[in-house]
């Protein structure tokens, strides 16, 4: 045995224990990943369709009149007005990130968002015929919602394990989550090797796993060369003996 098919061997078999179980659960999130269809991970299918509502004009308050009331002061970046739980409202983005909705009309705060608010705003967005089963307060973000400030968690008893993050400064549903986005969540942790923040794909973890089978496989790909050439040496001289 050669020296270099020796370093091969040795090589391609303590890599191979070394990364072998992480390319074997790369391979099975791969197949999750694959089974389970995406858009019942983000649950699309439960998403209510959009209705295209004009947008009412009349006995609106004056912008700045609006922003007065509300007390909301004037280092806003940019104001949008929209239709919002059947009502106009000044959709606005503070300079440092922050927002706020308005009553186009009274001028009222509505941020951030009360309880049974946040309620509605999950029931409108909500297809499915469930009740709701717990609503929740989040000061700081969980683990599972993974988005910057608070929010409502309205979690539905609809057997899917549909939870509906409302943001209680937009007003909006920021984030949908089920029993299927935790089963794919859970495999794509294991994918990219990211186990705190499951987010970044290029973390040192999974480029160094990474690395060491492209490693792995290389060696085993020069082992399956060198065994061939010695095959067919063996072969060639039984062929000659036997003449």
């Amino acid at each position: 045995m050669t020296a270099l098919l020796r370093w091969t061997i040795r090589v391609h078999k303590w890599l191979a224990l070394a990364v072998g179980i992480q390319i074997i659960l790369w391979v099975t999130g791969g197949v999750v990943m694959s089974v389970v269809p995406i858009e019942r991970v983000r649950g699309e299918h439960n998403i209510a369709p959009a209705i295209d509502r004009p947008l009412a004009l009349d006995g609106l308050m004056p912008l700045d009149a609006a922003i007065r009331a509300a007390d909301i002061g004037e280092d806003i970046r940019s104001v949008t007005l929209e239709t919002w739980l059947d009502r106009p409202v000044y959709s606005l983005v503070q300079l440092d990130g922050g927002r706020d909705l308005i009553d186009a009309r009274s001028g009222e705060r509505l941020t951030p968002l009360d309880r049974d608010t946040a309620q509605t705003v999950a029931l409108r967005d909500y297809a499915g015929r469930a009740g709701i089963g717990s609503v929740e307060y989040f000061e700081t973000p969980t683990w599972e919602y993974r988005r910057a400030g608070p929010a409502w968690r309205i979690s539905f008893s609809d057997g899917e394990g549909t939870r509906l993050y409302v943001d209680p400064q937009t007003g909006l549903v920021s984030a949908r989550r089920n029993d299927a986005w935790r089963f794919y969540d859970f495999f794509w942790m294991l994918h990219i090797m990211d186990y705190k923040a499951r987010e970044n794909f290029n973390n040192p973890l999974v480029i160094t796993a990474a690395a060491l089978a492209l490693v792995t496989v290389l060696a085993g790909l020069v082992l399956l060369v060198l065994r061939l050439q010695r095959l067919v040496r063996m072969e060639l001289a039984r062929r000659r003996a036997a003449v």
